[in-house]
């Protein structure tokens, strides 16, 4: 059976929106999804494809936050294809050797008008690089992401759709988990 992944934005972070793991493994259990494995406490949730699509399943997923915790979390859902194709995709492979360097920002949709990313003067943040790629921006940031001024950029221009970085070893990680 196929997996999907839950990538929730913004939980548990500096105490905000507090979303203990236990409560996501419940959350989706009670939704009716099978197979769910939370990776950390920062909203990575696998679990078996419900044969639902992607943006159904997220909706559904938001809501149910919204109305059990009173949270208003954006969702952003990749089936396992999807994550394999965006490990398969990246851009940037020499970063691999140093994952915590390489980040993805996931896009709930491709954006419409990617025009404020092209107005980046990228060469103005080097060595750190980002390229979008469909419904992903992929950013590599030699020196940490905790100072990224491209990071911050990327993460702050408006595009339109919801957006979630997560890390390379969380990416590979997940699609190792939606793979078991």
């Amino acid at each position: 059976m196929s997996s999907q992944i839950a990538l929730l934005r913004g939980i548990n972070v500096s105490g905000h929106n507090k979303f203990p793991v236990a409560r996501q493994r419940e959350l989706m259990r009670d939704l009716g999804f099978d197979d769910v494995t939370v990776h950390l406490q920062t909203g990575n949730i696998v679990f078996a494809d419900p044969g639902t699509p992607p943006e159904q399943t997220a909706r559904t997923i938001a809501e149910r936050i919204t109305a059990d915790l009173g949270l208003t979390v954006p969702v952003v859902i990749r089936t396992r294809d999807e994550l394999a194709a965006v490990v398969e995709a990246n851009p940037y492979p020499e970063a691999t050797a140093e994952p915590k360097t390489l980040h993805v920002v996931f896009l709930s949709a491709a954006p419409a008008a990617p025009a404020p990313l092209d107005a980046l003067d990228l060469a103005s943040y080097a060595p750190e690089e980002c390229r979008l790629a469909g419904r992903e921006i992929y950013l590599r940031t030699p020196d940490g992401a905790g100072g990224s001024k491209l990071a911050a950029k990327v993460m702050r221009t408006p595009l339109g759709v919801t957006m979630t970085a997560r890390n390379w070893n969380t990416v590979t990680k997940l699609l190792a988990l939606a793979d078991t």
